[in-house]
């Protein structure tokens, strides 16, 4: 069984996950999810993994609840550095999550207050604190100063 996240950690995943959950929610662009929620993103073996924050496109929310974990990665994937993370895990993990569809990761890295974005083009960027973490084409119109998550 795996330890609870620090206290830091849950208030940078609150950071991210309520003003994009608003955001999706107001323009019926689809879900966002908590830490906790598995999302099936391999099979034999099934390999279920589950982001500290994820959002799925509506188009690809089911029409019914579902009781299971989500088949399939995410649109998004947000991960929140822990400081016992290990940076050859946490790029295998950002690579699993890309590899199992997933169209974006944010990695959130509290230790220099900055963010990583990983896409499906293989293309990166790192922001700071001056910066605004947005959307593009998965989130379309979202933004939010890369600040206000560490404030």
């Amino acid at each position: 069984m795996m330890s609870p996240a620090g206290f830091e950690h849950g208030c940078i995943i609150t950071a991210i996950s309520a003003p994009l959950g608003r955001f999706v929610r107001e323009k019926a662009l689809g879900r966002v999810t908590g830490a906790e929620t598995g999302f099936r993103i391999g099979h034999d073996p099934d390999t279920v993994r589950a982001p500290d924050v994820g959002f799925v496109r509506a188009e690809r929310v089911p029409p019914r609840p579902t009781r299971g974990f989500f088949q399939g990665a995410p649109d998004l994937a947000v991960e929140v550095l822990s400081p016992s993370d290990r940076a050859g895990d946490v790029l295998a993990k950002v690579q699993d999550w890309l590899g199992a569809g997933c169209r974006a990761v944010w990695l959130i890295d509290p230790a220099n207050q900055t963010v990583s974005v990983y896409d499906d083009r293989h293309q990166t960027a790192t922001l700071g604190m001056s910066d605004e973490l947005i959307g593009g084409q998965i989130v379309p119109g979202f933004c939010l100063p890369v600040a206000e998550i560490f404030a």
